[in-house]
């Protein structure tokens, strides 16, 4: 049936245009209050005018309602709700555009995650050793207030997640860019707060405060980049494409892979110019770039707009899977009662901890094989090159197949990571160790994006994801201490190798099961 705005459209309008479809309810109206409260009035008063009255009642049948189209509908997230979004359509309506907007959308959330850079471990690394020396922390203490502060935004991340779905993903993207500069500045005078803090306490107060101010640190600069940032820009994304979910992720998995590779030589080049404190307050000018960015051209929802996903682009003969077509709507409550979520979630988790753990202590698991720092470095590269073409295949093949199968894929690259570095020490070693980290990481973005919105839909997309996103962060977080322990104890990695490589079989038995639920 139709919705409270009278939803028409005319027939010769794009395909991806929906005459006056309006959803979503009251979500900016909180960030703004009544503003602009007479534009809702405006657009009542047009769905209700002769125009409309004639559309409908034409004996013609040269207008059409949207009932009467038997494509494929987009997922049902908008009922009850009946008011356009307050600033929805500022600075420009989406919907004039002479394209399907989604494209723009897929550029912003791209560069959503990329702008994220600086609060992941690959942009955090770089400046360890400055932050060691400035100060005069222990790398074991530094180490310790990164685990802390990691852990602490992943118990906030899925409670976060749900001012997504509140208030959708171009204001969060924007809101937690500007966070994410602001706690950049006020990091490149991270030392000079603990002396000032340090110099109203004792002495022995001095260690103590400086932990506390990098724990602190950390704690926002994971909670905002890693977490929110990447949630908010990556599930804009998802939005906007249905049946080509699988291609959008590609392209984000793509990018990030070229985009994380190179940051920590742009970082440095940074630091070695004027210095760790003025690299992080550039950083910080180019992400605040970003957030003035994504609120003049992201946008949350095609629906705001009278547009459907994937726009022009939806086909009703396009041969995908059954699982890409809208299903069931899931509140958060619901999908974690559901076996799949949790084995999607963990698979997640265990590639993460696996690739964090290795990439954290690479130079000690290479040195304890007899090879040098350098050949530990350099095994990045081809395993990036393995993880580009794994995610594009992937990404193509996310649309046509289940789920569940890709998860096999991320599983068994887990295996094979973790037994190549149990008995790591030959050429052929290397191998399985460049073709586990490809596989595990070009699967890792799928995984952790198209699931969600496929399976539960996107509803409570945002609840949803941030729950699973704050268990995969604490696991991250978790993956360098474990495998720091099993050194310690026995004086090798492979403990804690073997272990995961158990899990991953676990894991690869699990996944038969995990099909989208009903």
């Amino acid at each position: 049936m139709l919705d409270g705005w009278g939803a028409v459209t005319l027939r010769f309008l794009p395909k991806h245009r929906l005459g006056c479809h309006v959803g979503h309810g009251l979500r900016e109206e909180r960030f703004f209050g009544l503003a602009l409260g007479g534009f809702g009035r405006l657009g009542w008063r047009f769905c209700q005018s002769p125009l409309t009255s004639l559309v409908m009642s034409d004996p013609m049948h040269r207008f059409e309602s949207d009932v009467t189209s038997n494509r494929m509908k987009p997922d049902k997230h908008n009922d009850g709700r009946s008011v356009r979004p307050r600033f929805a359509n500022f600075p420009f309506d989406p919907s004039a555009v002479p394209f399907f907007y989604g494209t723009v959308v897929l550029v912003c959330g791209t560069l959503g995650v990329l702008a994220s850079a600086p609060g992941q471990t690959v942009g955090v690394s770089v400046f360890t050793d400055f932050l060691i020396e400035a100060h005069q922390l222990s790398r074991s203490w530094i180490s310790f207030a990164y685990l802390s502060g990691t852990i602490g935004s992943a118990l906030l991340i899925s409670r976060a997640g749900r001012y997504y779905d509140r208030f959708g993903g171009r204001w969060v993207s924007a809101g937690s860019a500007a966070m994410l500069a602001i706690v950049l500045a006020a990091m490149s005078f991270s030392d000079e707060i603990a002396r000032a803090i340090a110099v109203l306490l004792p002495e022995n107060y001095r260690d103590g405060v400086s932990f506390s101010v990098l724990t602190l640190g950390f704690f926002a600069m994971r909670f905002f980049g890693q977490g929110m940032l990447t949630l908010s820009s990556r599930n804009m994304v998802l939005e906007w494409f249905e049946q080509r979910r699988g291609m959008a992720l590609a392209f984000i998995g793509i990018s990030i892979a070229f985009g994380f590779s190179i940051t920590p030589a742009c970082f440095e080049w940074l630091i070695q110019r004027r210095g760790w404190s003025w690299a992080w307050q550039t950083i910080a000018m180019l992400v605040g770039v970003f957030a003035i960015v994504a609120i003049c051209f992201a946008r949350s929802r095609p629906e705001d707009h009278g547009m459907v996903p994937d726009g022009p682009f939806a086909k009703e003969d396009r041969k995908t899977h059954a699982e890409t077509v809208s299903g069931r709507q899931f509140t958060l409550s619901e999908a974690r009662r559901t076996y799949s979520f949790w084995v999607f979630t963990f698979s997640v988790v265990l590639s993460g901890l696996i690739l964090t753990a290795f990439s954290f202590h690479v130079v000690s698991i290479f040195a304890d094989a007899g090879m040098s720092r350098a050949r530990a470095v350099a095994i990045f590269v081809p395993a990036a090159c393995v993880s580009v073409v794994v995610e594009f295949a992937g990404g193509w093949l996310s649309d046509f197949v289940k789920l569940k199968y890709l998860a096999m894929v991320q599983s068994l690259g887990s295996l094979i990571l973790a037994l190549s570095l149990a008995f790591l020490g030959d050429n052929v070693s290397i191998v399985f160790v460049v073709l586990g980290m490809g596989l595990m990481q070009g699967m890792f973005g799928i995984i952790s994006g198209v699931t969600w919105p496929r399976f539960y839909g996107r509803t409570h997309l945002g609840a949803i994801s941030g729950f699973s996103t704050s268990i995969v962060v604490a696991g991250t977080a978790i993956g360098p201490y474990l495998f720091s322990v099993a050194h310690d104890q026995v004086g090798v990695y492979r403990p804690a190798t073997l272990l995961c490589a158990v899990a991953a079989v676990v894991l690869i038995a699990a996944s038969w099961r995990a099909d989208r639920p009903a």
